[in-house]
């Protein structure tokens, strides 16, 4: 009999292929020898682990009940007070220094050396004590993990036409499977609008997130079928039930067919409105999608995955040859270039984002770790001035806060421009700069940030997950996530008149740009420059070709005073029949 299950579909597209259960629970440690400054940024990088580590414990002594056992107290009493022994605080340390390797390695010798010294013991209950010893140790190396977020890449060979279970995929394994040639991934936690997410839709992969105990129910090798669109989830699937989907499979591959004879039309509405379609990309082989679909451009560059899969960071040279390849692969067509947007939930091991935050959605990430680390900052500002003399390159910096931040980031631009002068380089003198619009105070004084930038780019992920204060990638509260929502359409309009009054372009580049519901609600609002994942540009064209922007105008405008979900979707629907 067959099991279904249901979570979240976050990339339409339907798969019927074995499993492959990825579990990482356990992971090598393998060792790394490191050079120079790389030492005292791996100590650097064990200190905020173990900080963590301690808070943690810490955490969780203040919340233990009053009524509680004694040992309960005393046994998290014991993990603080080893975690502040020196055999934890202060040797792995010294292992770094003396045998210049990575952390996790450091903290194996260590551990080794300290659990031998338990079970050599003759009290059997003194050897047990190995236990809390390994306890301790392993919450330093969960420490690091978050920190660092690098994982293993060793399975990515096995993946190839299955599709991947896991508890949780970073933005990299994301890009890993797209390479390796995933046929979908399901995984037991995420929302819809995490990174991973948005990269599944924007790589074409087939995927469900937020399926509890998938790895439960489902096992390795059995073939089952996933439905990216519905959330659905098939296994032991019966032959009438396969047919079914590969029938749907049929459909989707004959409405792409539809789409793609839209290719050479001209993105120009019914009521004669000329839309800009620009292209979102990852890697530089995103730009073979977006050539396919004649996008106008790049309307964001996210540079992040340079650093991902590697132990170092990119230096000046490589940024630029990169910035140099994806320019001649446009062929004069404009491109964006968003500094390095790090943090949160796009992390690397190369980057450190200081301690474990909290909330990291709300901690060091964007433009805030650009201004902290200039070494970060400025390798990337030259490479991207210098390719501006070859060609039409815009920059971009992300999750501007306030007005004195943009003011510091461009303080430091012109220091390079200074610096790339005095030693003959040439570059775009007017050079376009831009800002990402994606937090609230950002997008309420808009106006204020267009005085000082060339264009305005609304980052509609960020935007809606701080307007409405849930973490999207939260599957607990994910729900919440709503595009419609008053606020958020108030809040997209402002940024938009504040880009009319100041007579900038203002692009959109979040998710809802490629989402081809919205697509005539944002044209009533006055939207005029999309940007998108390359396989949502023909859907979203199709719609525009058809509309009237200025019968959407009233239309749209009534969304901004309301607040029944049911209402929402019904004027939604009356807005694209």
């Amino acid at each position: 009999m067959s099991l279904m299950l249901n979570g979240m579909g976050v990339s339409r597209g339907v798969t019927i292929a074995p499993v492959y259960i990825l579990r990482r629970n356990q992971p090598d440690i393998v060792e790394k020898n490191l050079t120079g400054k790389k030492v005292t940024a791996e100590i650097r990088r064990f200190k905020s682990a173990h900080a963590a580590a301690k808070k943690q414990l810490q955490k969780v002594s203040e919340v233990i009940p009053e009524d509680a056992p004694d040992d309960v107290s005393a046994f998290i009493e014991t993990h603080l007070l080893m975690l502040e022994d020196s055999m934890l605080a202060s040797s792995p340390v010294e292992i770094i220094k003396q045998n210049n390797c990575n952390a996790e390695w450091a903290l194996k010798l260590q551990r080794d050396k300290v659990t031998a010294v338990f079970e050599s013991m003759d009290d059997p209950y003194i050897a047990t004590r190995r236990d809390d010893v390994n306890h301790v140790f392993n919450r330093v190396l969960d420490a690091l993990a978050s920190v660092s977020r690098k994982r293993p890449t060793e399975d990515a060979q096995s993946w190839r036409d299955h599709i991947v279970i896991a508890d949780d995929l970073t933005p990299a394994d994301t890009v890993l499977m797209q390479t390796h040639g995933v046929a979908g991934f399901i995984t037991e936690m995420g929302g819809p609008l995490s990174h991973t997410a948005i990269l599944a839709r924007s790589l074409n992969i087939p995927a469900v997130v937020g399926l509890r105990d998938a790895r439960r129910y489902l096992k390795s090798g059995e073939t089952i079928i996933v439905d990216g669109e519905s959330g659905l989830v098939l296994a032991e699937p019966v032959e009438q039930a396969i047919e079914h989907f590969r029938k749907r499979q049929r459909e989707m591959r004959r409405k792409v067919r539809e789409l793609t004879k839209l290719t050479d039309a001209k993105a120009v509405a019914a009521s004669g409105e000329k839309i800009t379609l620009l292209a979102n990309i990852e890697i530089e082989d995103d730009i073979k999608l977006l050539r396919k679909v004649r996008a106008d451009g790049v309307g964001l560059y996210r540079t992040e995955f340079l650093y991902m899969h590697r132990d170092d960071i990119p230096d000046e040279e490589e940024h630029y040859k990169t910035y140099m390849r994806v320019m001649r692969a446009l062929n004069g067509a404009p491109l964006t270039v968003r500094t390095v947007d790090l943090g949160a939930d796009k992390e690397a091991e190369s980057v450190s984002t200081g301690p474990l935050a909290h909330n990291p959605a709300m901690g060091l990430r964007g433009i805030r770790l650009c201004l902290s680390d200039p070494s970060l900052f400025v390798p990337q500002l030259r490479a991207i001035l210098r390719a501006s003399a070859k060609g039409p390159i815009k920059l971009m910096y992300p999750m501007l806060t306030n007005v004195p931040e943009l003011l510091q980031a461009m303080q430091i631009l012109e220091s390079v421009k200074d610096s790339l002068r005095s030693k003959g380089f040439k570059f775009n003198e007017k050079l376009p700069v831009g800002g990402m619009i994606e937090v609230p105070a950002a997008a309420i004084s808009a106006h204020l940030f267009a005085k000082h930038l060339d264009f305005l780019s609304i980052g509609t992920n960020d935007l809606i997950q701080y307007t409405l204060a849930i973490d999207r990638i939260d599957d607990q509260v994910n729900y919440l996530y709503d595009p419609l929502h008053p606020a958020v359409l108030t809040l997209i309009k402002q940024v938009i008149e504040a880009g009319q009054k100041a007579e900038i372009p203002v692009t959109m580049c979040g998710e809802m740009a490629g989402n081809s519901d919205y697509t005539r609600l944002l044209l009533g609002l006055g939207l005029r420059d999309f940007s998108m994942p390359p396989n949502s540009l023909l859907e979203v064209k199709s719609i525009l070709l058809k509309t009237d922007v200025g019968a959407a105008r009233r239309p749209a405008l009534s969304f901004l005073g309301c607040t029944e979900k049911e209402r929402q979707q019904h004027l939604l629907a009356k807005l694209n029949s």
